[in-house]
């Protein structure tokens, strides 16, 4: 039986030795799709999901995640890769999708307002924000946009940095929906930032402009994967109310 959002987030733990007991291809697979339904900034869903079932290829990558257990014993794997250098398609892409959505003739004055509005965001807005030069453009934007800041709210994150950060934020949410609905049918992850990112894309064949994101081992507990019990700031020193 599925475990409830709260039951889920309650029995995530990162797990760092598997056991040595297959779990289901489509299962996991479907908490991907999961991930794929994860909020995104822009809705331009600049993330990339490879997911890892070969034995040879996990061995591979164990090695370079510096043959962490997490990644050693790891029955399954999926790289979660942020794709920023996709933005264009992916805004195209939502763009086509608005003139399907919206693409009868006797559109209310409302909707022709709300396709121009959103037409106009994917057209210009998006080329706007993402468009670079070797990081010249970005920072004549900040520039600008600093200088605009003082005399009325504006978006202020425009460098080339700053939409890296964006797609990234992106890519985990992505992440912990997938983490999250793993948990819901009793698997096992564990994320894993530790690792030579270079070679994992040379294995992978992931092109040079994405980047990794992170990579989360999966499988079925064993006793000796979870490092003791949960440990947590008290929540009080995190958490402010504003009324």
């Amino acid at each position: 039986m599925e475990k409830t959002v709260t039951e889920a987030i309650a029995y995530r733990r990162s797990c760092r030795i598997y056991k040595d007991e297959p779990i289901n291809t489509e299962k996991v697979k479907q908490c991907l799709y999961n991930a794929s339904l994860a909020p995104t900034s822009s809705n331009l869903q600049l993330w990339e999901f490879y997911h890892v079932t070969n034995k040879n290829t996990i061995q591979d990558l164990a090695k370079a995640c510096f043959d962490q257990n997490a990644a050693k014993t790891a029955q399954q794997l999926v790289v979660v890769v942020a794709r920023k250098d996709l933005w264009r398609k992916r805004a195209k892409a939502n763009l086509e999708y608005i003139d399907k959505a919206y693409g009868k003739d006797n559109l209310s004055d409302r909707d022709k307002k709300r396709k121009a509005m959103v037409s106009k965001y994917y057209k210009k807005g998006i080329p706007f924000v993402y468009s670079d030069f070797l990081g010249i453009l970005g920072i004549l934007k900040y520039v600008i946009f600093q200088i605009v800041g003082f005399f009325r709210p504006i978006y202020r994150q425009v460098r080339q940095s700053d939409m890296r950060i964006v797609a990234h934020k992106s890519a985990g949410l992505a992440a912990q929906n997938f983490m999250i609905s793993m948990a819901a049918i009793g698997y096992d992850t564990c994320p894993m930032e530790g690792s030579d990112t270079l070679r994992v894309k040379k294995i992978l064949g992931i092109p040079h402009r994405a980047e990794i994101n992170m990579i989360i081992g999966c499988g079925i507990r064993d006793d000796k994967g979870i490092y003791g019990s949960r440990f947590r700031i008290p929540f009080e020193e995190t958490y402010t109310q504003v009324q």
